[in-house]
């Protein structure tokens, strides 16, 4: 799985190093991302995800489910890609 976050769809930007001499290379902006586990009680189970800390703060503030439904609607992630513990 590449380095997107599931939740907000974010994932690494392209940019350049600037040198002293203003010596351009480019580079990557990689995205806060991480790997956790969460408890979806809706359907009884443990589930794991990447996400991003923005993506941590929206699902507290909405809650998981509500923020699991706003990321499939939205295209960033599918039913089928979230990762069950203990299947």
């Amino acid at each position: 799985m590449s380095k997107i976050c599931q939740i907000t769809g974010k994932k690494a930007q392209r940019g350049n190093n600037v040198s002293h001499s203003k010596h351009r290379t480019k580079r990557s902006f990689d995205v806060n991302l991480f790997s956790k586990k969460f408890y979806y009680v809706e359907e009884g189970c443990w589930i794991r995800m990447k996400i991003s800390a923005a993506g941590l703060r929206m699902i507290n503030k909405v809650g998981l489910d509500a923020a699991l439904k706003q990321a499939v609607s939205k295209g960033y992630c599918e039913w089928k890609d979230i990762k069950v513990i203990g299947e």
